[in-house]
C-alpha cells in the first residue's frame, strides 16, 4: 500500500514540476508538446481551417475568365468572421505563452502572422512572417512564413520586395514537398499580377509535381487549360480541360471543362453548323444542367455571332436572361453581349444603354468588366437624356402649333394604332400550336384551336378588353357573384369566406394581368393635356431642345464615333435654330465629321471664316498641322502672359495682335478661353460699349469654366452699374491673382515636362504585340495589307497562330496589330523578319520603318493616351 502512495505521489511530483513552461527536460518537453498540439495549437489551426473553407465558399468563380491563383478573400466576409479570428489569435497566444519550450510554438506564431493577414493588418503579419524566418530552427516554418511573406508583398504589389524574397528561398535547402506546392503556386500569382504569362504557366505546371490533392489538382489543370487556350494552343488547352474534369471536381467546374474542351477540339473548327447546334440543345435538355441552361443559351449564341446569325443570337441571349442560373455573373455578361450588338452592330445606343444598366446590377466594383461598363454607361446615359428630350419635345413642340381640332384627329389616330399592334401581339399569341391528344379531343366537341370557345381566343379577349375599357374606361372588372361575394362575407364563417377571398383575388389578379396593357392606353383627353400651350413653357423646352441636339451631334462624333448621325443632328441643329450660340462649334465639329467621312468639309470651313473669323474653331480648321497638347499649353500660356503684361502697361492693340497670333498658332488648349476673355478686356479699352457688352454676354452663354465665367460676369456687372461697389481696381486684382496662380501653373508644367517620367515600363518578359500606324485616310486605301500579312505569316510563322486586326488608334491614325509574341524578343525577331521580307503595295517603306512593338500593359496606356510620339521617345530606349 505504501509502495503505490509512494509512486503517487511521485507522479503528482512530475506533474508539478513539468507544469513549469520554462525547465527544459524530457517530461516537461513531452507535457507541452502534448498539451499544446492538442489544445491550443489544435483549436486555433481549427479555427484557421475553418475560415479558408469559409473564403473558398464564399468565392463566385467566374469560367468565362481565367480562374485565379488563390480564392479571392472578401473583406465584407471577413468581417462576417471577426470573431472566428479573434478565437485564432486567443488560442494562437496561449501556445506560444504557456508552452513556451513546445515545438508547436512557432506554428501558433505562424497562425497569428495568418489571422492577421486574414485581418488585413499587413504590417503585424509581415512582422510574424519576417520574425519566424530569423528566429525560428525549424525549416518548414521559415520556409512557409516566406511564401506566405511573398504572397503578402505580390497582394501590396511590392513586387521588388517580393522578388527578394524569392532570390532568398531559390537560395535554401530541404523545401518540403508542401511548401513547394505552396511555393510554386505563390509564384503563380505573382508572375499572374505581373501579367508574365510564361512565368505563371511554369509555376502552376511545376505546382502539379508536388500535390496530391485531386481537387486541387483539377483546379489548377482548368487554369493551364484556360491560358493555352487564350494562348492558341487548343492541342495543349485539351489535355488539360480533361484532365480538369479528374479528382471530382464541383459540378459546374466539370461542366465548363468539358464545355471548353468540346470547343477547342470541334465547335469552333466543325463546319457541321447543325451538329454543333444540337449538342448545344442536348445539354440544355440534360437535367443535370438545370442551373446552367443560362450558360448553355450564351455560349449557343456567341456560335450563332460567328455565323452571322445576329437574330438568332440576340433570341438565344434574351432566353438566357430569363433563365434562373446559378451564378449571377453569368448575367451580367449575357446583358453585356446584348450591350454590344446593340452599341457596335445596330447602333441602337439606347437599348445599350438599358441592358449596361441590368448588366451592371450582377457586378462587382472588383470584376473585370465593371469598369469598363461603368464609362461606357457614363457615355450612355448622356446620350440618352438628351436623345429622350429631343424626342419627346420635338413632338410636342409640333403638336403645340396645331388647332385643336388637328390634336384629336392625332390623338385618335395613336390611340388606334396602339389598340391595333395589342390585336397583332394576341394573334401572335393565338397562333395554333401542335396538338396533342387533348386538343384532338376537344376538337370532337368543337372547341379544336382555341378558334370557337370564348376564352381560348386570345384575339377575341383582347377584343373585348379593348372595346370594355373604350366603353366603361380603367375600372375592375367585377361580376354580380363577386359582389355577392363581398355581402356574404359578414355572414359566412372563417372559413368560407377565406375560401371566397383567395378565389376572388386569384380571378382578379387574372383580369389584373389581362388588362395591364390596355389600361396603359391613355384616352384622348390624357394625351392633350400633355401638349403645352404656355409660350413661356414652350420656349424653355425650346431651349432645351437646342442643346440636346447640340450635344447629341457632339456625343456622337466624339464618344460613339458615328459621324454620319452626328452630322444629321447638328445639322437639324443649324436649320431649326440658326441664331444658336453654339453654331461656331456645331461648325467645327460638322467640318471634322464630313472630313472623316470624305464629304465636302470645306463648306464648314469656309462658314467658320466667313461667319465667325476671330473664333478659336476658325483659327483650328485653318491650322490643321499647328501644335497639340502640353507644349501647345507651354507655349500659349507664356504667351498669355506676356499679353496680359502688355494689357497691364496699356498696351493694347499690341496685346491684341499677341492674342489672335497665339489663338492662330493653338487654337484649341487649355488656355484658349482664358486667351479669349483676355481680348474681350482688350475690347473693354479700345471697341465700343455694345460689342464689348454684346462679347461678354456671348462668352458667359459659351463658356464651360466657371471661374472664367464668373469674371465675365463681373466685368459686365461692372458695365452696367449692377456690381454692388466692384469696381475696376478690384477687377484687375483678381486678375493679378489669377495670373499668379498662371505663373505656377507654367511653372510646374515646365518642370514635369522636363522630369516627367515615361508613363510606360519595361517589360520584356510580357506579352506582346506588333503595330503598324497609318494615317486614317491612308488606311482606306490599305485594304489588302491584313491579307498580305496573312500570306507572309503562312510563310514563315506557320506554326505560330499569330493573329491580325485593325482598330482606329485616333481621328488621326488606324493601327493594324499582330498578336500574340510571348515576349519582347520574340516580337523582335518577327520584326526584324518584317522589315527585310515583308512586300507589299499597301505601305510605304516609311510605314514599315516606324512599326514598333509595345506590351499589353503598355498598349492599353497608348490607347489612353493616344500619344504615339510619346511612346516612340520610350521605345527607342528600351527596345532599340
Amino acid at each position: 500500500m505504501n509502495r503505490f502512495k509512494y509512486l503517487f505521489l511521485f507522479i503528482i511530483t512530475l506533474l508539478v514540476l513539468s507544469c513549469s513552461s520554462e525547465r527544459n527536460t524530457f517530461t516537461n518537453r513531452m507535457y507541452h508538446n502534448t498539451t499544446a498540439k492538442y489544445n491550443a495549437y489544435f483549436y486555433a489551426n481549427a479555427k484557421i481551417e475553418e475560415l479558408e473553407t469559409g473564403i473558398q465558399n464564399n468565392h463566385r468563380e467566374d469560367f468565362s475568365q481565367v480562374l485565379p491563383v488563390f480564392y479571392t478573400i472578401d473583406s465584407a466576409f471577413i468581417e462576417q468572421n471577426e470573431e472566428l479570428l479573434k478565437e485564432v489569435r486567443e488560442f494562437a497566444s496561449r501556445a506560444v505563452d504557456w508552452h513556451r519550450i513546445s515545438k508547436w510554438k512557432d506554428p501558433s506564431y505562424f497562425l497569428i502572422g495568418m489571422a492577421d493577414y486574414y485581418n488585413a493588418e499587413f504590417d503585424d503579419a509581415a512582422n510574424t512572417f519576417r520574425y519566424l524566418n530569423v528566429n525560428s530552427k525549424k525549416k518548414k516554418i521559415r520556409h512557409q512564413s516566406l511564401v506566405q511573406l511573398m504572397r503578402l508583398y505580390t497582394d501590396q504589389k511590392k513586387f521588388e520586395d517580393a522578388t527578394y524574397v524569392i532570390d532568398f528561398l531559390t537560395k535554401e535547402s530541404g523545401i518540403s514537398k508542401e511548401n513547394k506546392f505552396h511555393l510554386y503556386k505563390t509564384l503563380a500569382y505573382y508572375y499572374d499580377s505581373r501579367e508574365d504569362i510564361n512565368g505563371k504557366v511554369g509555376s502552376l505546371d511545376r505546382a502539379l509535381g508536388f500535390t496530391k490533392d485531386k481537387k486541387e489538382k483539377s483546379r489548377i489543370n482548368f487554369i493551364l487549360a484556360q491560358l493555352y487556350q487564350r494562348e492558341g494552343l487548343d492541342a495543349l488547352a485539351y489535355d488539360y480541360y480533361l484532365k480538369a474534369v479528374k479528382g471530382n471536381p464541383p459540378y459546374e467546374r466539370s461542366f465548363f471543362a468539358l464545355l471548353y474542351a468540346q470547343q477547342v477540339a470541334e465547335l469552333n473548327k466543325s463546319k457541321d453548323i447543325k451538329k454543333v447546334r444540337t449538342y448545344f440543345d442536348d445539354l440544355y435538355k440534360d437535367s443535370k444542367n438545370r442551373d446552367l441552361k443560362d450558360v448553355i443559351l450564351y455560349e449557343k449564341a456567341l456560335f450563332e455571332l460567328k455565323q452571322d446569325e445576329l437574330e438568332e443570337a440576340e433570341i438565344l441571349l434574351r432566353r438566357a436572361a430569363k433563365e434562373e442560373g446559378s451564378n449571377p455573373i453569368q448575367k451580367g455578361y449575357i446583358y453585356e453581349k446584348l450591350a454590344e450588338i446593340s452599341f457596335d452592330i445596330k447602333n441602337d445606343f439606347r437599348a445599350a444603354k438599358y441592358y449596361l444598366d441590368s448588366a451592371l446590377t450582377h457586378f462587382r466594383p472588383t470584376d473585370s468588366s465593371y469598369d469598363f461598363i461603368v464609362a461606357r454607361k457614363e457615355i450612355l446615359d448622356r446620350y440618352v437624356t438628351n436623345y429622350d428630350t429631343v424626342e419627346k419635345y420635338d413632338s410636342l413642340i409640333q403638336l403645340s402649333g396645331l388647332s385643336r381640332e388637328e390634336q384629336e384627329l392625332i390623338a385618335e389616330a395613336f390611340i388606334k394604332s396602339e389598340e391595333e399592334r395589342l390585336i397583332r401581339q394576341a394573334e401572335i399569341k393565338d397562333q395554333p400550336k401542335s396538338a396533342g391528344i387533348f386538343d384532338n379531343l376537344l376538337a370532337f366537341g368543337g372547341r379544336g384551336g382555341g378558334e370557337s370557345f370564348y376564352f381560348d381566343n386570345a384575339v377575341a379577349l383582347q377584343q373585348g378588353s379593348i372595346d370594355f375599357n373604350r366603353n366603361w374606361g380603367n375600372r375592375p372588372l367585377q361580376d354580380n357573384w363577386r359582389r355577392n361575394v363581398q355581402s356574404l362575407q359578414s355572414t359566412a364563417t372563417s372559413t368560407n369566406t377565406s375560401d371566397l377571398d383567395d378565389l376572388a383575388d386569384s380571378d382578379a389578379e387574372a383580369d389584373l394581368e389581362e388588362n395591364s396593357a390596355i389600361s396603359q392606353i391613355p384616352d384622348v383627353e390624357t394625351l392633350l393635356a400633355q401638349i403645352p400651350s404656355d409660350p413661356a413653357q414652350i420656349q424653355a423646352m425650346k431651349l432645351d431642345l437646342e442643346k440636346s441636339y447640340f450635344e447629341l451631334g457632339k456625343i456622337l462624333f466624339f464618344d460613339l464615333r458615328v459621324p454620319e448621325i452626328s452630322i444629321e443632328y447638328l445639322e437639324s441643329l443649324i436649320t431649326k435654330y440658326p441664331n444658336t450660340i453654339k453654331k461656331p462649334e456645331a461648325y467645327y465639329i460638322l467640318y471634322l465629321a464630313k472630313k472623316e467621312i470624305g464629304r465636302d468639309f470645306q463648306a464648314y470651313a469656309q462658314r467658320l471664316n466667313m461667319e465667325f473669323p476671330e473664333s478659336p474653331y476658325t483659327f483650328s480648321v485653318n491650322n490643321p498641322d499647328g501644335s497639340v497638347g502640353n507644349l501647345a499649353y507651354l507655349e500659349s500660356s507664356k504667351n498669355y502672359k506676356q499679353a496680359y503684361e502688355m494689357y497691364y502697361n496699356r498696351q493694347y492693340q499690341t496685346s491684341r495682335q499677341l492674342i489672335r497670333t497665339t489663338l492662330e498658332a493653338y487654337p484649341l488648349t487649355r488656355n484658349t478661353d482664358r486667351l479669349l476673355l483676355l481680348d474681350i478686356m482688350v475690347s473693354g479699352k479700345i471697341d465700343e460699349s455694345d460689342r464689348y457688352r454684346q462679347r461678354l454676354e456671348n462668352y458667359i452663354q459659351t463658356t464651360e469654366n466657371e471661374d472664367l465665367t464668373n469674371m465675365a460676369r463681373i466685368m459686365l456687372a461692372v458695365l452696367t452699374g449692377e456690381s454692388d461697389g466692384l469696381n475696376g481696381d478690384d477687377l484687375d486684382e483678381e486678375l493679378d491673382e489669377s495670373l499668379e496662380d498662371e505663373d505656377q501653373i507654367v511653372e510646374d508644367s515646365e518642370e514635369d515636362n522636363e522630369v516627367e517620367e515615361s508613363p510606360y515600363n519595361e517589360n520584356p518578359n510580357q506579352t506582346h504585340i506588333f503595330v503598324i500606324v497609318l494615317p486614317a485616310d491612308q488606311s482606306k486605301e490599305s485594304k489588302n495589307l491584313l491579307a498580305d500579312l496573312e500570306v507572309f505569316h503562312s510563310q514563315n510563322f506557320a506554326s505560330s497562330r499569330l493573329r491580325t486586326g485593325n482598330m482606329n488608334l485616333s481621328r488621326e491614325n488606324v493601327i493594324f496589330i499582330v498578336s500574340p509574341f510571348n515576349n519582347a524578343e520574340k516580337g523582335l525577331d518577327y520584326r526584324e523578319k518584317f522589315l527585310n521580307n515583308f512586300q507589299t503595295a499597301a505601305i510605304s517603306d516609311e510605314n514599315k520603318a516606324n512599326t514598333f512593338l509595345i506590351s499589353i500593359e503598355n498598349f492599353q496606356e497608348l490607347n489612353k493616351r493616344k500619344n504615339l510620339d510619346e511612346y516612340r521617345s520610350f521605345y527607342k530606349k528600351a527596345y532599340q
